[in-house]
């Protein structure tokens, strides 16, 4: 199975001023394109060549993993960012709510996770078995589908996804970050 660059419902234009066209063309063009093209090539004639790339995922170690799960991870980054949002739906507000006691106390503490992840890495919203949200912080190419967790959101704190607009401001990026997500699509997730 041939993995693909995804197709987005938006032009590299679209997300701007909080994420620019040049950032978007190195980032989703350039950085997503190339893990798709290396895992496509490492693959080959292995028993991952057929298999979906969750399973990949879930099952692969080295460089196989970390080039899955880069696909996966910004495959789901992209897929989850919006340059119309909406409000944030009652449902996913009320679990919000229950985990982290509010919607506003949720966003302190996935940006607090996000600015203080060392290094590169990903912060995700995710979901356990039993239902319960946490919010994750996974260095490099880390996912919470590794730990048997349903992911939910995520923000990329690679500096690639932030340095061409922000430089080394990765809060001023995280910042800018919540204004392009697609609520609707997390709490389809949930």
């Amino acid at each position: 199975m041939k993995h693909l660059l995804p197709e987005l419902p938006y032009s590299q234009y679209a997300l701007a001023p909080a994420m620019s066209a040049e950032t978007f063309e190195y980032h989703y063009g350039k950085h997503l394109q190339t893990y798709i093209d290396n895992l496509n090539r490492m693959i080959e004639g292995s028993p991952y060549e057929e298999m979906p790339l969750e399973d990949i995922v879930r099952k692969a170690t080295g460089g196989i993993f970390n080039n899955a799960a880069q696909t996966w991870n910004h495959t789901f980054f992209f897929q989850t960012l919006t340059p119309e949002q909406k409000a944030i739906p009652e449902k996913l507000a009320a679990a919000l709510t229950e985990a982290f006691g509010s919607v506003e106390a949720f966003k302190d503490e996935f940006t607090k996770s996000a600015i203080s992840l060392f290094g590169s890495g990903w912060v995700w919203l995710a979901e356990d078995a039993e239902g319960k949200l946490s919010i994750l912080q996974e260095s490099n190419a880390g996912n919470p589908l590794t730990k048997g967790m349903k992911p939910l959101l995520t923000v990329d704190v690679w500096e690639h996804a932030y340095y061409i607009d922000y430089r080394n401001k990765r809060a001023a990026y995280v910042e800018a970050w919540w204004n392009l997500i697609d609520w609707e699509k997390v709490t389809e997730r949930l």
